[in-house]
């Protein structure tokens, strides 16, 4: 099952976020703070997928990344997710949002968020 997900730039700035659970915001800047923490140093030499995270309370979470240029789009799930096939959806929802703006970048997801 999707937990979250979360679109943010190199800086750790929100640019998408959406969670299927009720937080509330202070917990909601918390979760984004400690995955992009964790996320921003690892090399792109390692996995795409981060198991076990202290950022989220719940030990049977998983977090599935792509880094796009300035943008990282992060998936958090449970363990019962294929990583594969969230690193796939996360490569068509890049593409589908290509198609929308015609080569997109993170000013599109800010200033054309409602297309």
């Amino acid at each position: 099952m999707i937990k979250s997900v979360l679109i943010f730039n190199q800086l750790g700035k929100p640019r998408l976020l959406k969670f299927y659970t009720q937080l509330d915001t202070h917990t909601q800047q918390q979760i984004l703070r400690s995955i992009h923490a964790q996320i921003s140093k690892r090399p792109d030499t390692l996995c795409n997928f981060v198991e076990n995270t202290q950022s989220l309370d719940n030990s049977n979470t998983r977090i599935i990344y792509r880094h796009y240029a300035t943008l990282y789009f992060v998936f958090v799930t449970d363990l019962s997710e294929s990583e594969l096939g969230i690193l796939d959806l996360i490569q068509v929802f890049v593409e589908s949002l290509d198609r929308v703006f015609e080569n997109v970048c993170e000013l599109d997801l800010i200033f054309h968020f409602d297309e």
